[in-house]
């Protein structure tokens, strides 16, 4: 596969790209546009860039709000109650059938690279197994992560932690964990340690739904970014969502800080998600739920964005557009400034490959897979303002989505 005219992150020239057994073989600038060669894909100028990555999403719950109730409140905690009335309906033919639609809308959306958490608070795994079933079936088609994610606790569910170790043998990728939901701070505490310990146990990663609470005394992150430190684990563990960081007082954050940046841990916030379920208790002013997206990045800490939900007891909404999340993230983080919108996609590109510990394999790189998609706008900025379409999605140097662009075809009515 032979690509011109592109243009590539953070380079103003055009590019030729080459992809040979299903691997970049070459990348060269162009000292201008060129004419399209038989059999090559013009680019035309629009932004070629590694794939989007979904770092966090439930792909198990995906499709399933209002059955068979709604969640009324917009709560956490009251969509955690309305899962738990769509759990036992759960089987194997009916995961499938909505995990490989929501794929195919994420990949329709330009996403390649996902991490999905899987509910194992259900003595039949029945959902972490049909995951993982699937991960083995698509790897080839897209790489697929699978959280084991205790959601009703590791410690204080029955059998909690047999669950967590018969879905790590299972051939889970990760261990999750939710600290704040244990009946104690000392079962978080312990918990925490525990999912550590179960990393290193079974050389897996980690990702703990950790503070997602607008509590300000919920500290877990403290607990976990310290165990990442101690075990020498950083940059193989995750802290999703941390929204009650946005609670904390400033004197605590400037020492917590210290700690998050030596520990080297990663990430995810979802903007569009938090923003929904975050301050229901409060009256007004009402907080915005995020976690400090702008201050860890100024930091040197890596994060990124997720969609975290699609239709689903938490979140009623969501399309599978990373393009959407980011937008809403720079604007609930009042990340507005123009240095911000030039490297804005990393929040949902490069920064995720690293969350998921792909950076190996991922990038616009000769000698690494020939993964690409190609956007309608000219770089980071235009894409995000115009919020651009992906036009193309290639995977080893095969086409797996093409899209038309847009086009109005009324005739001008302001000007005339």
């Amino acid at each position: 596969m032979k690509i011109v005219n592109a243009r590539l992150r953070q380079k103003p020239q055009l590019h030729t790209l080459e992809i040979t057994a299903g691997l970049f073989s070459q990348i060269s600038e162009q000292s201008s546009s060129i004419e399209c060669p038989e059999g090559a894909i013009d680019a035309g100028g629009m932004l070629l860039c590694a794939p989007f990555v979904e770092p966090h999403i439930h792909l198990d719950a995906a499709l399933t709000a209002g059955e068979p109730n709604w969640n009324q409140s917009g709560t956490l905690f009251e969509g955690i109650e309305r899962w738990s009335e769509r759990k036992p309906m759960l089987n194997e033919a009916d995961i499938r059938r909505r995990v490989l639609e929501t794929i195919e809308l994420l990949v329709q959306n330009g996403v390649q690279h996902i991490r999905t958490h899987a509910d194992i608070s259900d003595p039949s795994l029945v959902g972490l197994k049909t995951l993982c079933t699937l991960r083995d079936e698509l790897k080839d088609k897209i790489d697929l992560q699978v959280v084991a994610f205790p959601q009703d606790g590791l410690l204080s569910f029955p059998n909690g932690l047999q669950l967590m170790e018969e879905a790590l043998e299972f051939g889970a990728d990760v261990v999750g964990g939710i600290p704040h939901f244990e009946y104690t701070r000392d079962l978080g505490v312990e918990s925490m340690k525990t999912v550590i310990e179960l990393a290193k146990k079974y050389d897996r990663l980690v990702d703990v739904h950790c503070d997602e609470i607008d509590d300000p005394n919920s500290r877990f992150l403290e607990v976990l970014a310290c165990e990442a430190l101690f075990n020498e684990l950083g940059s193989r563990v995750t802290a999703s969502h941390t929204t009650a960081m946005h609670s904390y007082d400033n004197a605590y954050c400037s020492k917590l800080f210290r700690l998050l940046k030596n520990s080297g841990i990663n990430f995810i916030s979802c903007p569009t998600e938090s923003i929904h379920l975050q301050g229901r208790f409060d009256t007004y002013p009402k907080r915005r739920g995020l976690t400090r997206v702008k201050e860890l990045r100024e930091a040197g800490i890596n994060v990124c964005f997720a969609e975290d939900s699609i239709f689903d007891p938490w979140y009623s909404l969501g399309n599978g557009k990373l393009l959407r999340s980011l937008d809403f993230g720079l604007h609930i983080c009042q990340m507005m400034g123009y240095r911000d919108f030039e490297s804005a996609l990393d929040l949902i590109t490069d920064n995720s490959a690293r969350t998921l510990n792909i950076q190996d394999r991922y990038g616009i790189e000769t000698g690494k897979p020939g993964n690409f998609i190609l956007l309608d706008g000219e770089d980071d900025y235009s894409v995000l303002r115009k919020q651009g379409d992906v036009l193309l999605s290639v995977r080893l140097g095969e086409v797996i989505m093409q899209r038309e662009p847009a086009r109005v075809t009324s005739a001008r009515y302001i000007q005339d």
